[in-house]
Formats: structure tokens, C-alpha cells, sequence
């Protein structure tokens, strides 16, 4: 019997009320009814087969129902709840109900509510006796129990048992560590001296274990601790409960390593350093070991597997990433980057050619070891790291398979089951997806910088006018490669054309059209024109392209670029620029500073005109074209660190640009960066003659005998017919057609180049005369007897020049 004792309004004393009267209603996770017993039917007089299966909330007033959502919150935060509500009975009127509600889980870990329910219109205070509470608790699927002050049993009910340590009977007077070997007891002890020092109780405290009934699996449980105080207010000890809360700590573990696993793979588009990724987010929650095996042909960027690896013996895989949870990975027979061969009857390789997980939960000892050609101390050594369970998964994306992914335990003593499967597999896939990603990105980038090398000089030639080096860095896997580009030019007169430019933009777009930029600036510098008309033809060139190829050309407009030409006999530099950074010029003495060089607009921007800039340099000077990634990220002030990082003396170019490049570009730097070194040497006294002429006809023999004179010197006897001819026919035309001063100047340098200055800016052109002409043979002949000749203009005149191969 249970006493309900209230006054009600009359006054009267209610009866005894029987613990039958009471009722026991299961609902389960959702809220729908799962058993209606006779108490229930006698509460509300529903019979069961109405109620069983429907929403309890059905059976409340519509105020109480909308409760039902939040007061099961409250019992999950604070471990139960009690109150009164008011449900309907089956004639439809309203009754108040005295509830306890309380969040069980059965046997099988599957979450239900425990629904204690009384009529408490007569009975809204209400009492038990021991033997009826201790009733209640037996019967109760929570587990509870209550320790004294010296934290030993003295108590526990029939569920408790489940969880291990033996009959109720067997606990009285022993500690928790006596009876559950496998928990953290004092890690628990520590929480009820915690309660009975303080009085707070503490509710949802999470513990991992392995109780007794199940040693060889971790469970996990939610417990509530209470301190019991007598009616003065002395603590009698604590009063636990115990609720088995495995199944949801495994969804949140495995909800937790998903999401690891989405936030820390696939950062990068690297595929190794993705397959790093992996393996690092499954150690230590899901394994104590894991290798990430790949093909060479995925870590290239080719295409994955189509038909069976390998030969029939063994099978080669290129070794992408591994982790252990101990320090220095021992477990590991081969290192990241290397090859592991493995036999063909392994199960890594079986799981590659099917496509489908291996898992065992018992290894042989023995026959861990699936790789050929360890070391025979290296396999003793793999034996004895203890690996007694093992799983392997295909890296499968896009229906392809790309490599495998083992997993393995030792330390942990619980086997892998087939929820550490179901879960590595969905874990593996998505790194899968950003594995693909990373092998696709691969092979574009290759592609890009392929392309890229095929479209730039393959080498820079060593010249006697400059010395060169050159030094160039990719963006980083997010930003793609970029449209930079350089160029040498030869130009007559012994002189070289430095070029730098950069197109807007990432990936084969930009660089198609750096290609499509560069071969345009070779082909206006053979016209030798001067740097500032050079880029003012390359702005409308832009332009008009951009105009008539619309959306797929537009890419070549903002482009910059910086045109500079190098004159070795007046060691004299001529630049101008397009929206390009200026140079950099150190002195022989180290001493570095800007070009003072006006920089013009952009190419295809605004058709406004470019401006030149003259210096004169000394010889052994160093002259630094770059693009604007080189101080992208150099942090402020960037030109500063330029200027110094330029200055420090080097044993060679080669190894300045290097160490300039490490000095001011990040490891991840977002755009490229191109720089190009040229050191100045001046032209020698003796290998370079002029001679300034009357406009006179008969100067022409005698700047033939000069000519002469100075082959001699040179050494060169078997050009001197040539260059007569040359000398005599461009003297000549100078006189007729042109106007004084004239200038002769003969140049030796990997050519023989002849070159006569006139003050006329009249442009000469070869013809073909007939037999019956008298002239116009002067052209035509110098074009047959040369290598190459051509007219360049300067700000007071022409230069018409003609070169002559040494050989």
C-alpha cells in the first residue's frame, strides 16, 4: 500500500491508495505509448489497444501537450521530472495527474521515458513506505544505488546488476574499485566526495568504461550522484544512478569525427598532403595505427585504377600518409613517400582490385605483416607493437579507386565492429572526394605549368653585354598559376631587350595569353623601336584584340609589363614601363635604389602614352626586374627588404635570386613571382671603332680603308671584302638620301655588326632592280652578302645596320 494523505476541500482524509492504483506507462524516444497496463486503464480508462502506439500527448489538455517538449528537456538536463498535468479520460473529462517522468535505456541501449502517473485531485501531497519505495527502485530499468560516507554499498537495486559486479547482495560494505576493476573508480569516488563535502548533487556526469559484464568493450553512462542527509541534516551517504548511454556516445563520437573529418580534410590541394590529413583525424578516437596507400599515377594527377595493379606476386603502392597514436609512428615498415609492396593475396590489395572493406577482429599475431620485402627486424618489430585488429578501406571517389586506407588497434583492447566500419567508411569517402579533388587539381597544374615552361625561355644564354639569372615561383595550390613571363631579346647593335610582365588572372587562360602577349613584343622589338613606342603598339594591340575578341581576350587588358634595352657601348639602360613596379638598380658598391622610372598605364586601359627613362650605369651593376607577388607578401615596408635582400653580395646571380625569393616570398604565396637578375658589362675600348664622315662622296674610300684597317686589327681578313661592300653601299646611301652628321661604327662581338648613322629620318626598303637599272643594287646586295640587316630611328635620326656571322 502507498499512503496518498491530503486534506481536500471538504476536509476529509483520503483513503489508503494501493501501489496498484499507480500506473507504470513505457513511452518511447518520440513520445508514442509502448505499454498501457491495468493501472493506466483504471487512471484515464482508455484501454490499451486505443492508446498503445499513439502520441501520450494525445491523452493531455492542449495546454500540458505543448509542455510535453520542454519538461522532456528538463528531465534530460536534470535527470527527471516531477509535477502534475492534466490529462482526459475516456469520456473526455479533464483529471489532474500527479507524473514523475525519468529517461530510461533498455538493455540494448534504446532511449524510452518511464512514466510514473497517480490521480492527484484528492492527493496532491502523498507518501511511501520503505517497503513500497524499495519496491519501486528494484523495478526501475535505472540503475541506482547508495554508498555511505565511506563510499561503500550499502544499497542497490536488480538493474544496477546489468552493469555488472555482481548480485546486490555481494556489493554491501565494498568500494566500487573492488567490484569493477575496468572503471576509473576513483575518478567517480572523487565526484561523490565532491557531493557529500558540498551538498550540490551533480546530474549527467559522462563515464568510459569497461564494466565487468563486457570487458572486452567500452560502454559508456550517465550519472547522477545525490547526497542523503538524515532529518538533522547529517550527510548518510550519496545516492547514485546509472543510465547506459553507449549508443549515444558512439553516435556523438562518430558525429564528432564526421565533422573533424569535413573541417580538417581537404584543406589543401595537395594530394599527399591530403592523404596526411586522413590519417591524422582517425588517430587515436577511431584507431591506434592508420596508412593511406595511393597509386603513383594518383599522386602524379593521373587517372586512378581501371584494371588489375601490379603483378601476380606483388603490387606497389606509393606509401601517402600514416599516423600512429605513438610517438614516432613504430608501427609504421615503410616511411611517407615511399614505396610499400605488398603481396597480391593481402587484403589492402583484394579491397583495391574489389573496391570493398576487409575488417577482422582478431589478427594472427603472425600474419599481420602484408608488405613484401620488409626487413626481417623490422617484421619481428611490427609483431611486436601487439596490432590486434584491423580494417581496410578502398579510397573510392567518382567510381574509381585511388588507394586504401588500414586501420589498425593495439593499445585499445576492443575489437573493431561493424559500426567502426560503417563509420571509417563514411569518413573515407568524403576524404575520398577531396583526394580526387586534389589528384584533378594536380593534373591541371601540371598541365598549366607545362604549358607555362613550353611558352617561356627554356634557358637565359650567357651574353657579353649582361649576365643573367633568372628565378621564378608558382602560387600555391588555391591561387593556380599565373600569366607571368620574361624574355632576353638579342636587338642589333650588340644590345638585349630585358622584358617582365604579368597578365591578370590564374590558369590556362592567362597564361595562353602571356604566350599570345610575349610573342607580340618579340615581334615589335625586331622593328627596334624604342621602349616607349614598343609598349605604345602593344597598348593598341590589346585593345583592338580585346575589342574584336571580346569576352575571351579580355584577359590580356590590365596586363603589366616593363620594357628595358641595354646598350653595352654606352653601358646605358632604356626603360619604360605599363603599369609595372620599377626596377631595382644596385651600384658595384652594393648601394641599391628604385628607377626613378614614371610608370604609365596598364595595358589596354587607357591608350595614354608611356615614358622612357635613360640611365647610365657602371659596369658590374646589377639591374632586378620582378613582378608585384614579389612583395605581395612581404610584409611592410616591403620595398625596404627588397632593397636590402638585393644588396647582400652573393658568390653568383643564380644564388642572389634564390636567397631573395626565400627573404620575401611566403611559403604559400598567393600570386607568382618572377625576378630577373642582370648584371652590366661594358663593351671593351678595342672591341668597338667609330669614325664621324663629311656628307661628302669622296669619304666613302676612304671610310672603306678605315674599315679595313681595323679588320686588320681584329684579326678578321676573311671579312674584309664584305664589310668594304657593306661600308661603301651604307656610306653611300647616307650621303645621298640622308643628311649629316654621319657616324660609322663597327662593333665586334658574337657578330660583326657595321652600322652608319644619319640625321634623316627617311626609312630605306630593298628592291629588286632591273637589268637595265643603273642603282638601287645597294640593298639587295648587302642583304645577300650578311646575316641580317635592318633600320632602327632615334630621337635625331636612323641607324641603318648590317651583321656579319665570325664563322
Amino acid at each position: 500500500m502507498v499512503d496518498f494523505e491530503e486534506h481536500g476541500h471538504g476536509g476529509r482524509r483520503a483513503a489508503p491508495l494501493d501501489i496498484a492504483d499507480a500506473a507504470l506507462v513505457l513511452c518511447d524516444a518520440r513520445g508514442r505509448v509502448e505499454s498501457w497496463p491495468d493501472g493506466a486503464v483504471r487512471l484515464l480508462g482508455h484501454p490499451a489497444a486505443d492508446v498503445v502506439g499513439r502520441a501520450a500527448a494525445a491523452l493531455l489538455v492542449p495546454g500540458d501537450a505543448a509542455r510535453l517538449s520542454g519538461l522532456a528537456a528538463e528531465c534530460r538536463a536534470h535527470g527527471g521530472w516531477s509535477g502534475t498535468l492534466t490529462a482526459r479520460r475516456k469520456d473526455g473529462a479533464p483529471v489532474d495527474v500527479m507524473v514523475q517522468l525519468a529517461r530510461v535505456t533498455d538493455g540494448e541501449g534504446t532511449a524510452h521515458w518511464l512514466v510514473v502517473a497517480a490521480e492527484a485531485s484528492s492527493f496532491p501531497g502523498w507518501e511511501m513506505s520503505r517497503a513500497v519505495l524499495e519496491k519501486l527502485l528494484m523495478q526501475t530499468p535505472v540503475g541506482m544505488a547508495v554508498v555511505d560516507t565511506d563510499l561503500r554499498f550499502v544499497w542497490s537495486n536488480l538493474a544496477l546488476e546489468r552493469f555488472g559486479g555482481g548480485p546486490a547482495q555481494d556489493r554491501i560494505g565494498r568500494r566500487l574499485a573492488d567490484i569493477q576493476p575496468g572503471l576509473d573508480a576513483e575518478a567517480l569516488e572523487a565526484q561523490m566526495r565532491r557531493v557529500l563535502e558540498s551538498g550540490e548533487p551533480i546530474l549527467g556526469y559522462e563515464h568510459i568504461g569497461r564494466p565487468r559484464s563486457e570487458p572486452g568493450h567500452e560502454r559508456a553512462h550517465a550519472m547522477s550522484f545525490v547526497r542523503l542527509d538524515n532529518g538533522n541534516g547529517r550527510p548518510l551517504g550519496v545516492c547514485y544512478t546509472v543510465i547506459d548511454i553507449t549508443e549515444r556516445y558512439r553516435n556523438r563520437r562518430r558525429l564528432t569525427l564526421l565533422d573533424r573529418a569535413g573541417t580538417a580534410i581537404g584543406r589543401s590541394l595537395d594530394v599527399l598532403h591530403t592523404a596526411q590529413e586522413l590519417a591524422d583525424v582517425a588517430v587515436p578516437d577511431l584507431a591506434d595505427f592508420v596508412t593511406v596507400d595511393l597509386l603513383d599515377s594518383v599522386i602524379r594527377g593521373g587517372d586512378p585504377l581501371t584494371g588489375p595493379p601490379g603483378d601476380a606476386d606483388r603490387v606497389a603502392l606509393r606509401r601517402g600518409g600514416q599516423q600512429s597514436a605513438r610517438p614516432g609512428a613504430p608501427e609504421a615498415v615503410v616511411a611517407v613517400g615511399d614505396l610499400a609492396s605488398y603481396h597480391a593475396w593481402s587484403p589492402p590489395i583484394r579491397a583495391l582490385v574489389d573496391g570493398k572493406s576487409w575488417r577482422l577482429e582478431w589478427l594472427d599475431p603472425h600474419g599481420v605483416e602484408w608488405a613484401a620485402d620488409v626487413p626481417g627486424g623490422r617484421r619481428r618489430a611490427l609483431r611486436e607493437q601487439g596490432l590486434h585488429t584491423a580494417m581496410v578501406v578502398p579510397i573510392r571517389a567518382r567510381g574509381t579507386t585511388m588507394g586504401v586506407t588500414s586501420f589498425f588497434r593495439g593499445r585499445r583492447r576492443e575489437a573493431f565492429g561493424p559500426d567502426d566500419q560503417r563509420l571509417a567508411e563514411e569518413f573515407v569517402a568524403r576524404a575520398a572526394i577531396c583526394l580526387d579533388n586534389a589528384r584533378r587539381y594536380t593534373r591541371e597544374r601540371e598541365a598549366a605549368l607545362t604549358l607555362q615552361r613550353s611558352l617561356l625561355p627554356q634557358d637565359v644564354a650567357e651574353h657579353s653585354a649582361l649576365s643573367l639569372a633568372t628565378s621564378y615561383r608558382p602560387a600555391d595550390e588555391l591561387a593556380g598559376v599565373g600569366g607571368d613571363w620574361f624574355d632576353v631579346i638579342p636587338l642589333s647593335g650588340a644590345r638585349l631587350a630585358l622584358v617582365v610582365g604579368e597578365v591578370r588572372g590564374h590558369g590556362i587562360g592567362a597564361i595562353a595569353t602571356m604566350g599570345r602577349l610575349r610573342t607580340a613584343v618579340q615581334t615589335l622589338a625586331a622593328l627596334d623601336l624604342r621602349p616607349e613606342e614598343l609598349l605604345a603598339h602593344l597598348d593598341d594591340l590589346v585593345g583592338r584584340v580585346s575589342e574584336e575578341g571580346g569576352q575571351a581576350d579580355a584577359g590580356a587588358v590590365g596586363t603589366s609589363c616593363l620594357y628595358a634595352v641595354y646598350d653595352p657601348v654606352g653601358r646605358c639602360f632604356t626603360m619604360a614601363s605599363a603599369g609595372h613596379p620599377p626596377p631595382v638598380i644596385v651600384a658595384p658598391d652594393g648601394t641599391a635604389a628604385f628607377a626613378e622610372l614614371p610608370v604609365g598605364p596598364q595595358l589596354g586601359v587607357s591608350g595614354l602614352p608611356f615614358e622612357a627613362l635613360e640611365v647610365t650605369v657602371k659596369e658590374d651593376s646589377l639591374l632586378a626586374l620582378y613582378t608585384d607577388g614579389l612583395l605581395a607578401d612581404a610584409g611592410a615596408p616591403a620595398g625596404e627588404r627588397l632593397l636590402r635582400a638585393l644588396s647582400a653580395p652573393g658568390d653568383s646571380l643564380d644564388a642572389l635570386g634564390r636567397s631573395v625569393l626565400d627573404a620575401l616570398v611566403p611559403p604559400r604565396q598567393h600570386d607568382d613571382v618572377t625576378l630577373l637578375l642582370a648584371r652590366t658589362r661594358g663593351l671593351a675600348q678595342d672591341r668597338f671603332a667609330s669614325w664621324e664622315l663629311a656628307a661628302d662622296p669622296a669619304v666613302v674610300g676612304r671610310a672603306r680603308e678605315m674599315a679595313a684597317r681595323q679588320l686588320t686589327e681584329w684579326q678578321l681578313p676573311g671579312l674584309e671584302f664584305t664589310t668594304e661592300l657593306v661600308v661603301s653601299e651604307l656610306v653611300t646611301n647616307a650621303i645621298r638620301y640622308g643628311s649629316g652628321p654621319i657616324l660609322l661604327r663597327l662593333i665586334l662581338e658574337h657578330t660583326l655588326i657595321c652600322e652608319v648613322c644619319d640625321g634623316s629620318s627617311t626609312s630605306p626598303y630593298l628592291r629588286h632592280p632591273r637589268t637595265t637599272d643603273e642603282g638601287g643594287r645597294g640593298l639587295f646586295l648587302i642583304s645577300q652578302f650578311t646575316h641580317r640587316w635592318g633600320t632602327r630611328y632615334t630621337t635625331d635620326g636612323k641607324i641603318i645596320w648590317a651583321e656579319q656571322l665570325l664563322g
